[in-house]
């Protein structure tokens, strides 16, 4: 029996989500698919993390255990040739036996992306959530997020229907900033097209719609209503119903994690 890491990117805009549902496609059943394909054999594709329906990944990190000849290289062209074009594999090596993509993960980056121009862009609708009640000060954000830096318990940042032995996560960066030049699909810029506020978070592990919640609670005092001491005041309350709302799920991203 081998053992093998892959590093897939996925739009998980047509999925119900990564993990296995009954008659609803999923990342994960689409990979499992291919898998059984190409080896013959029923394995469990275990990812990083579960994302939910709607969420994308640029570097998720996968792992399972066949009996193959195959080599990692000639396995990715395989399970590349197999899956849906919405789902890619990046890398594939083969690992020891022992490697887990949930235990040994020492930290996952995640972003998310607001578009809050007037216009919306018709191309860009499952990649962003726009934000359509007018321009959100991404300065008085980054201030804001400066709280939410180290170890903390982010109860108030978790909503339920996924218990975790602890609420406590340590976040080791956080950024804020605004792109004015978007780039097209069809790879032209639009000076002005963009009006994105990308944020990026990267933490020792995430609760439940964690990121999600931390941005609906930043866009609060975006757009004005809540004042910049707002989150953190919410995180030591450790309650949910203390902060913001949850985000849309388009518009956020696995960028990648680190072993």
């Amino acid at each position: 029996m081998r053992t093998f890491k892959l590093t897939i990117a996925y739009d998980g805009t047509a999925y119900a989500g990564w993990q296995v549902q009954p008659e609803r496609d999923t990342v994960q059943s689409a990979m499992e698919k291919a898998v059984a394909s190409i080896t013959g054999q029923s394995a469990r594709v275990t990812a990083s993390g579960r994302t939910d329906a709607g969420v994308h990944a640029l570097g998720q990190v996968v792992s399972f255990a066949v009996e193959t000849d195959l080599t990692p290289e000639v396995l990715q062209r395989a399970i590349n040739a197999e899956t849906p074009s919405d789902i890619a594999v990046l890398d594939a090596t083969e690992v020891a036996a022992r490697f887990h993509p949930i235990r040994d993960a020492l930290s996952k980056r995640y972003r998310y992306v607001i578009r809050d121009g007037a216009v919306p862009d018709v191309f860009d609708r499952q990649y962003c959530w726009h934000y359509r009640h007018g321009r959100l000060d991404e300065r008085a954000m980054a201030r804001a997020a400066e709280a939410l830096l180290g170890k903390h318990d982010f109860s108030s940042f978790e909503s339920s229907g996924a218990p975790r032995e602890t609420s406590v996560r340590t976040v080791f960066d956080i950024s804020i900033r605004r792109s004015n030049v978007q780039q097209s699909r069809a790879g032209q810029g639009r000076a002005g097209g963009g009006d994105r506020i990308v944020l990026e978070i990267e933490a020792d592990g995430f609760l439940y719609n964690m990121v999600r919640a931390i941005v609906g609670t930043l866009v609060e005092v975006g757009r004005g209503v809540q004042n910049e001491t707002w989150p953190a005041e919410a995180l030591q309350k450790t309650d949910r119903r203390a902060a913001g709302p949850t985000a849309p799920p388009q518009g956020l991203f696995l960028v990648e994690v680190d072993y």
